[in-house]
């Protein structure tokens, strides 16, 4: 879900005319290198916690130390197998947006968003939007237990430093936020750096203690996690489940920055480097413990030599940090996407670089977030307590991601057959990992789901609201040939310049425009009518950008177009239908743009939504981010008319 930091980390990617990133049509060591830094730090980092959590689950039920061991080896090797190298970089990174991912943009490609309400397209926006909320749970998490798990390595020469474990946590992660305003464009250059030496150093560490003890190897055998789960009992088997789901958490990150890499790059990585390094290390923790069970404490650490502790904990809290790092930009990311697609409510979007595509800063999610992970840290205080509350949203979002990837597949064309073998073969490895991490909310699993609650609540909350604010207006909005008709019976003031009126429709005359000629009995010399829309495509070419209707002389309807990858400006789309001759130049001289600005009055009835509902609505509306400063009007061009609309 790291999709902003992608063109930081990688300069090679291509652009187009407009300088947007585009899915690279060939491979640049540049882009492989980026992908380290965006696309895997989360799963990178796991080792930190995974296996660790793994075993001790394993044991719970009286197993060995060096028999648990084995058993967990063989179950996350081969979950890293099915689930990251055959669904995700085999199976789901085919089911691209024109080469965007991600699950909205899943959504966008099944044209769920204009889905009649009632129909099984409703549902299926249901289901996506959940899953889009799912993130912001992760979201949370994702910073507090890998800092968490880098922080302890301090533990291991020097237990004395335990109470200090957490204020650390705390002061990293409040500087990681404090700094988000100021964009990650420079530092994210080193980023894939930074994660190549780490997973070199993962891999040496993996290979030294395999070499060590090499009957570990007989993990690779997959019988080895079957049989120790059969003998184990169902309550350890799931808890053995949940914990081994850590290691492969974050892999939906390839899945997320398809956009920004490509599939080739993504994949080259992951099964030259990220893989063999993951695969090694779990196989060196394994390793050591079975020849030092008392090393269960922190096997990631204690695998390394005793002069490299104090390095190793200082290079995996910059791993750790730079995969915080990359969820919290894909959080940005997939924020920017839900408000251009209506499922939330605009709010402030800062630009941090002005030559690179996805390098924002939205500080109320930042903010909100922050509070989340700090909370977090505080409330579980180690990345044990962490463990029981990550892996049931990202087990729910992977669920999700494998129905849609399949629906995707059937409406492509392919054979139902094979959609239903194949996809219904990974569904029930994902379901079985859900129903095993379903086993923690209690322990910690219900914060993420109270936050993705809270999300998804505020996306069909404002989805739906926006409808009923839409059918309202609908009923007050005159067709143009009667507003037309009228304006040559009325004794109008025409003002000098031209007024531009924004309008969420693509037809009819906006209330504001109607309301300023009956208050004011004045029209400007020239008129346009003007509607953005986010279409379900990642970008729309300039030359596509508008489309202007001449309804009579000096009154125009334009409708500007644009993907939901990018951001829509007002004078930015009228400039290109000035460039492509749809617009005489003159009519953006001296231009005032009117803005509708709707006060939202909750009705007690059954035609709308729940009472509170209804008021939560008018409150997100409220505080919603100003429609000319969303769209890039300058303030001083600016004219609010006020209307009041109930629902």
């Amino acid at each position: 879900m790291s999709q902003s930091l992608a063109p930081a980390a990688a300069t090679g990617a291509e652009t187009d005319a407009e300088g947007s990133a585009s899915a690279p049509s060939r491979l640049r060591p540049a882009l492989v290198l980026g992908a380290l830094g965006v696309v895997y730090g989360d799963i990178g980092t796991s080792p930190l916690y995974a296996f660790k959590d793994a075993v001790k689950a394993a044991t719970s039920g009286g197993a060995s130390v060096p028999a648990a061991a084995t058993g967990a080896v063989s179950l996350i090797l081969w979950s890293l197998i099915l689930i990251v190298s055959l669904k995700y970089a085999v199976l789901i990174l085919r089911a691209d947006n024109r080469g965007e991912g991600g699950i909205v943009a899943m959504l966008a490609l099944l044209g769920a968003r204009q889905a009649r309400p009632g129909s099984w397209k409703a549902l299926l926006l249901v289901v996506g939007l959940v899953g889009a909320a799912l993130l912001y749970g992760d979201g949370a998490i994702t910073p507090a237990i890998s800092v968490l798990s880098a922080i302890e390595g301090l533990k291991v020469d020097a237990p004395s430093l335990g109470p200090y474990v957490v204020p650390i946590t705390l002061v990293i992660l409040v500087g990681l936020f404090l700094v988000q305003h100021k964009g990650v464009a420079a530092i994210g250059r080193v980023f894939g750096p930074v994660m190549l030496v780490w997973f070199a150093v993962l891999g040496l560490l993996g290979l030294l203690g395999t070499l060590h003890t090499p009957q570990i190897l007989a993990a690779a055998n997959p019988f080895r996690a079957f049989d120790f789960m059969l003998h184990a009992g169902v309550h350890v088997s799931f808890a053995m489940l949940g914990a081994a789901f850590l290691a492969v958490t974050g892999g939906e990150a390839m899945y997320a920055d398809l956009g920004h890499f490509g599939a080739l790059p993504i994949r080259l990585a992951w099964f030259a480097l990220v893989l063999p390094a993951l695969v090694l290390n779990y196989f060196g923790q394994g390793a050591l413990l079975i020849s030092a069970p008392d090393a269960l404490e922190n096997p990631f650490f204690r695998l390394c030599p005793d002069w490299g502790h104090y390095p190793l904990v200082g290079l995996a809290t910059m791993a750790t940090v730079i995969a915080s790092q990359a969820i919290i930009s894909g959080v940005f990311s997939l924020t920017q996407q839900s408000v251009q697609l209506g499922f939330l409510p605009a709010m402030r979007i800062v630009q941090t670089a002005r030559d690179e595509r996805g390098q924002i800063y939205v500080p109320m999610v930042n903010w909100l977030l922050a509070l989340a992970t700090l909370v977090a840290v505080v409330m579980f205080g180690s990345s044990d307590a962490l463990a029981g509350a990550y892996g049931i949203a990202v087990s729910m979002l992977m669920g999700i991601t494998t129905l849609l990837a399949a629906l995707i597949a059937l409406r492509w064309g392919y054979n139902p057959v094979l959609v239903f073998a194949v996809n219904g073969f990974f569904l029930a490895i994902d379901l079985v990992f859900f129903a095993a991490n379903s086993v923690k909310i209690l322990e910690g699993g219900w914060f993420p789901l109270v936050l993705a609650g809270a999300v998804a609540l505020m996306m069909l909350t404002w989805k739906k609201g926006n409808e009923l604010v839409e059918e309202a207006r609908a009923a007050l909005r005159q067709p143009e040939d009667i507003f037309l008709a009228g304006l040559q019976h009325r004794d109008l003031l025409r003002l000098p310049g031209t007024a531009a009126f924004l309008s969420a429709a693509e037809h009819g005359i906006p209330l504001h425009l109607s309301r300023f000629v009956e208050r004011n009995h004045a029209l400007m010399e020239r008129i346009l009518i003007i509607t953005a829309l986010y279409e379900e495509t990642p970008t729309v070419p300039r030359e596509q950008r508008a489309h202007v209707t001449i309804l009579a002389p000096g009154f125009y309807r334009v409708i500007l177009r644009y993907g939901f990858m990018e951001e829509a400006s007002i004078l930015e789309g009228l400039a290109c239908a000035v460039e492509s001759r749809h617009l005489p130049p003159h009519v953006l001289d001296d231009m005032t743009v009117f803005v509708g600005h709707e006060t939202i009055i909750p009705k007690d009835d059954a035609r709308g939504m729940a009472p509170w509902r209804e008021g939560l609505f008018a409150f997100m509306q409220r505080n919603a981010e100003r429609t000319g400063a969303f769209f890039g009007v300058p303030t001083r061009q600016v004219v609010e008319v006020g209307t009041e609309i109930e629902i």
